[in-house]
């Protein structure tokens, strides 16, 4: 192996292990500062990874923390991709849970298959959110 191979930029790391997308949205991610590669921010997306480094960052509610086992040549197949990383990650909450937690206010739920709500049932919801005000 040559020195260029040891070494990748962690967006294209993060594209190849197909935790995004995009190599762009990988980036920004990176940009944003949302990514912790071995403790401290990363602020670029040129930063680099090699075996054996820690990742940190959020895929939705669920914080991933992924070992980097090998660097990957081109974004293959799913299967492919799992083998980069060893998965660390703390165990996921149920959703019910999850929703539980990021919601702050209390929020009305409705009935799946429902429909949607009347004007009436509208206003109900946006002055128990407080979101708006309502005539």
């Amino acid at each position: 192996m040559n020195e260029q191979s040891e070494k990748l930029r962690v967006d294209k790391w993060l594209w190849h292990a197909r935790f995004y997308k995009t190599r762009s949205l990988a980036s920004k991610a990176c940009q944003s500062g949302h990514i912790v590669l071995n403790g401290q921010s990363v602020s670029k997306a040129s930063a680099t990874v090699v075996a054996g480094d820690r990742l940190q960052f959020f895929q939705g509610p669920h914080l991933r923390v992924v070992e980097v086992v090998a660097l990957g040549e081109r974004r293959g197949p799913a299967p492919e991709a799992q083998g980069l990383y060893v998965d660390h990650s703390p165990p996921r909450l149920p959703k019910k849970e999850v929703a539980s937690d990021i919601r702050t206010a209390p929020v009305a739920e409705r009935e799946a298959g429902a429909g949607r709500p009347t004007k009436a049932e509208r206003r109900a919801l946006d002055r128990l959110r407080g979101d708006r005000d309502v005539g």
